[in-house]
Formats: structure tokens, sequence, C-alpha cells
């Protein structure tokens, strides 16, 4: 159980123009008691320039990336944003990373997706290695080794010439598999859940305790932070409520992956969804997407989301009260993050 559940405004990555609004909007949070804000990447903006130039004008929020897509960037060139990020916000920066999916890797990145639980813990070892710049960096590889071993042999072992504000950075990943997860729970501070069902704990706990268990595990279950991702939806007309978050479910579970591999239609499989993802699926990628977002049921947006009356959402926030969750990230309009500040820490 939470004791304090803290909130976080996801800005998330952008659309075709840059959102409006973002510094007034920053301000407002912070002034209503929110602890965090986010954003992301994913073949658009990326996610640390607009934290940098927005994060200017705020004083105590953490600015924490989720999620730093890991084929974007070397584990040196993000350990070098990191810290220039903690310096310029006073010490308030939170790395989070994450593998993104073989479509935007391969497709977006000309990288192969390959070894992805390997690729994490080697690039979060290499940044650990630089933020604690005991001695000058070496890597044997496999996947990033360093110095290059196949170049022209000059190679120099070098130090981070900017000395990090913070040695123990926190560095939070974005997972969904259950390998995943409980690499995480080993080798990080925190774990960005994009679906989250407080309902439904036991689906993770196996996989969070699997690696707290392991040596040398970063942290316990009792100091080790879960940023869990709701979507919320207000509104007194229960089904217009739920019928605003059913496009971003079906986009999710139809469009955002391959039939044979989409990690986020995998999670409510597990969650006992099975016929729902196969038919969203297939209406999805077979160009019905009008079908595909009305097929999405009600039951399965709200094992993830809070919808409906203010009074609908202060009871539903009681099992993410009950749960593991540390931080609850929401999105929406200024009145919905007024709303949720108040439902939580009202």
């Amino acid at each position: 159980m939470t004791e304090d559940l803290k909130l976080g405004w996801h800005i998330g990555y952008w659309g075709r123009s840059m959102p409006v609004g973002v510094p007034e909007t920053l301000r407002i949070i912070e002034g209503l008691g929110y602890d965090s804000v986010f954003t992301a990447e994913s073949w658009g903006s990326d996610a640390i320039s607009p934290l940098a130039w927005w994060g200017a004008a705020t004083t105590k929020l953490r600015l924490a990336t989720n999620i730093v897509q890991l084929s974007a960037r070397t584990p040196t060139a993000t350990a070098m944003a990191a810290i220039t990020m903690d310096h310029l916000s006073g010490g308030r920066f939170c790395l989070g990373l994450g593998v993104s999916g073989p479509q935007v890797v391969e497709g977006w990145y000309g990288q192969r997706f390959n070894k992805p639980l390997a690729r994490t813990r080697e690039y979060v070892e290499i940044i650990r290695k630089i933020i604690a710049r005991e001695e000058r960096l070496t890597n044997a590889g496999p996947e990033y080794p360093i110095p290059a071993q196949d170049g022209l042999g000059l190679g120099k072992a070098l130090n981070v010439m900017t000395h990090p504000i913070r040695p123990d950075m926190p560095i939070f990943i974005g997972a969904e598999g259950p390998k995943n997860v409980a690499l995480a729970a080993e080798i990080a501070d925190g774990w960005y859940p994009i679906f989250y069902a407080p309902r439904h704990e036991e689906m993770y706990t196996k996989h969070l305790n699997e690696g707290f268990a392991r040596p040398n595990a970063r942290r316990t279950a009792d100091n080790f932070e879960i940023l869990a991702m709701a979507n919320v939806s207000i509104g007194d007309d229960l089904e217009q409520a739920y019928d605003r978050l059913r496009p971003t479910i079906a986009l999710y579970v139809g469009g955002m992956g391959a039939q044979e591999m989409n990690f986020h239609a995998d999670v409510f499989r597990r969650l006992g969804y099975h016929q729902d993802v196969d038919k969203i699926q297939d209406l999805f990628l077979h160009g019905k997407q009008a079908e595909a977002i009305a097929s999405v049921p009600n039951k399965m947006i709200d094992e993830i989301c809070l919808v409906g009356s203010t009074a609908k959402i202060k009871d539903d926030l009681a099992a993410w009260r009950e749960s593991k969750v540390t931080t609850l990230v929401v999105g929406g309009s200024v009145e919905t993050l007024r709303t949720m500040a108040e439902l939580v820490n009202g």
C-alpha cells in the first residue's frame, strides 16, 4: 500500500506541432502540489529538449523522461544529456529509459531490435559508470563496446568532463513484458508501466520480486518507485467518458505493433482479455479503425483508467491508493489536472 500517492503530469510527445499552454499549466500544477512532469518521444519531438525549455520555469517539480528511447542515442550521449539536465534543474532530473518496439527501432532508427534485455542492462551500466565518475570509461560490450573495437584503433578511454551533481541520479525503466519488468526491479530505481491494473497486482508482483531477489539488486520493494500511467476521462455521461478513451486503447492494442508482436496487446491478454484484443487487432490492422474503437469494452478501460463522475473516480482511486503505485501519472486539460489534485490530495 502506498502511504502518500504522488501525482505527475504526462505531457507526452507532440503530434503535428507543439502543444500550447504548457508553461502556464506547469505553474498551475506546481502550485497544486504535483510531484513531477514527464515528456516522451516516439518518431517526432524528442523527450529532452522540451523538458529543458519548459522545466526552466519550474522550481520544485521533478523533471523526468517517460521515455528516452535507447536506440535514439548512444548510452554516452544519454548520460551527457542527463548530467546536463540535472545541472540545469538543480538536481531534479530523472532519466526514464525504454527499448521501444521493433517497428520504431528498425523502421525509424534503422537498428536491429535484438537482445532488448541485454542492451538495456548494458546501457544502464554504462550510464551509471559515467555518472559515478570513478574511472575512465571502458566497456567490453558486446552491445556497446567502448572504445570501438572495429575502428581506427585510436580511441581513448575518457572520463566525463562535467562532474555530475548526484552520483545516484534516478533511472526509471519503461517495461511491459515479465522479463523486462524483472530487469527494471533489479537494475533501476523505478518502473514505468504504461498499463497498470491496480486490482491485479499479483500479475506484476511476482516479476518485480524476481528482480529484487537477484544478487546486487539496486533496490527493494520498500524503496522502489512505480510510476503508473492512468488516462483520465471525467464526465457525468458515463458512456461519453468511456468513448473519449476508446481510441487511445484501440490504437495501442490494435495499431502500435505488429499482430505477432505487440507488447501493449500482450498486457491485456495477461489480464484475460484475449478475445477482445484479438478482435480489436484484427479490425484495426484491416483498416476498420472505427469498428476497432467501438469494440473496446468498458471493463477493459476501467482496468487501467479513471473514468466517469468525480464521485466514481474518487471511489476508483481507492484501488490505486491500496496498490504499490507511488506516483499516479495523469494527463488531460487543466481542469482535469485540478480535479485530480483535489481528489488525490484533498
